[in-house]
């Protein structure tokens, strides 16, 4: 389904992005990746802050695209628009929206449920990711580079 029946199903608004837009939110990613790299953070923290920069990432793909998730279900239509707009990404949709249902029970309902395998393996997985999306604005949307 493309992003333009997401907008028609009410998912999406439309959104004019600007580069300095796009260069705030990749500043956030940027400096969560380094953040949740940090000594002396716990799992469920460090998980928490690289959680966020990969949803900043995919928030650059969709508003660059001309989209913003609607309020409701906002991080979930985030994280899913990734894999329309990358599509050789579509695998990881289903990664990081688990990702997103750990974060919350981590964030609101109970400390410790984040191992040190886990925050390591997202802060891996924003590390390799932001480079590709960076690739990906400048390939499709140079003008916000």
């Amino acid at each position: 389904m493309s992003l333009a029946q997401w907008y028609k199903n009410g998912w999406l608004k439309p959104h004019q992005s600007t580069a300095r837009e796009i260069a705030d939110l990749l500043e956030i990613a940027r400096r969560d990746i380094s953040d949740s790299s940090a000594g002396n953070l716990s799992a469920d923290w460090c998980f928490g802050i690289a959680y966020n920069a990969a949803l900043k990432l995919c928030a650059v793909l969709l508003r660059a695209d001309g989209f913003e998730a609607e309020k409701n279900l906002n991080h979930y239509r985030t994280i899913q628009a990734m894999g329309v707009i990358l599509p050789g990404r579509k695998e990881d949709v289903g990664y990081l929206d688990a990702c997103r249902a750990k974060r919350n029970v981590a964030e609101y309902d109970r400390a410790g449920t984040v191992s040190y395998e886990e925050a390591q393996e997202l802060v891996s997985f924003v590390r390799e990711f932001e480079p590709e999306v960076v690739a990906w604005l400048k390939k499709n949307h140079p003008e916000l580079v």
